[in-house]
């Protein structure tokens, strides 16, 4: 009846055990906002079809179609929603994650960097997945769609799903901390950047003055990039790939030293005050 489990004693046996504590996190992550994991994922994809049809009909209503780069439209939109989504959903994800003080900690091989990571993939996985879908159903029913260099496109998808979970995680360590300041510094920073992003304009076509309103953004670097890589016509003069993520790098820096700060001094009582 009783059974005693052995803990794996090498490096490679250790790995594995993290490997599959953090596949059972994402699915309960993914599971997380329905039932049925379909359901969730289509929930995700009928927002990223909102977004796009409403800018659609935004910019053709407005008539800032011509402003856009030359070539198909509805990429240049996605281009920017897609890369806006994956960072502020990881954002909001790695922020709402299990933190010390969570029930699940109680467990003994759960710890909050296998939480952090799962919710970080599971949100990752969510929008990729939409990605390819919203894509494909595009590709097949409307028209052929061709990107210059994919790859590095994707690339710049990754870098805004990094730099998501670098600022999510330093929010993260602090939230026990000051939970209603973090809450809402990452409702106005979601907010703020559905303009900051840059996702309704290219940095080529902005003054000097404008430039410096947004080029703080490492969101607005990556998307910028990600236009210059979709399109063979764009080339990107004001924006850097290296920005964010040297922005990502040292946030997440900050953030696993407030993290392990915040571990070592987690109180139950902190449940309480949220």
């Amino acid at each position: 009846m009783f059974q005693s489990t052995q803990k794996p004693r090498t490096s490679f046996g250790i790995a594995m055990t993290m490997c599959e504590l953090i596949y059972h996190s994402i699915v309960r992550s993914v599971r997380k906002t329905h039932n049925n994991a379909f359901m969730a994922i289509a929930m995700n994809m009928l927002q990223a079809v909102i977004f796009v049809l409403a800018f659609y009909f935004m910019f053709s209503i407005l008539g800032l179609r011509g402003s856009a780069i030359r070539g198909d439209f509805l990429i240049y939109i996605m281009s920017g929603i897609f890369l806006y989504m994956t960072h502020t959903k990881t954002l909001g994800a790695v922020v709402g994650s299990e933190g010390p003080a969570s029930a699940m900690m109680q467990h003994a091989p759960m710890n909050t960097i296998i939480a952090i990571t799962s919710t970080a993939l599971g949100a990752l996985y969510i929008q990729v997945l939409s990605l390819a879908m919203i894509l494909f159903v595009y590709h097949v029913a409307f028209t052929p769609i061709h990107i210059e260099q994919p790859i590095a496109a994707f690339g710049m998808l990754l870098l805004a799903w990094f730099t998501g979970l670098a600022l999510g995680l330093v929010l993260l360590g602090i939230k026990p901390w000051f939970p209603t300041f973090v809450s809402i510094f990452s409702t106005i920073y979601q907010r703020a950047n559905m303009i900051a992003s840059g996702k309704m304009f290219v940095a080529n076509t902005l003054p000097g003055f404008m430039l410096a309103m947004f080029d703080w953004n490492p969101l607005f670097h990556s998307i910028d990039q990600a236009r210059g890589y979709a399109f063979i016509n764009y080339n990107p003069r004001y924006s850097d790939p290296m920005y964010p993520l040297w922005v990502g790098l040292v946030l997440l820096m900050v953030g696993l030293m407030g993290e392990f700060y915040t571990r070592r001094h987690a109180s139950i009582s902190w449940s309480a005050r949220r």
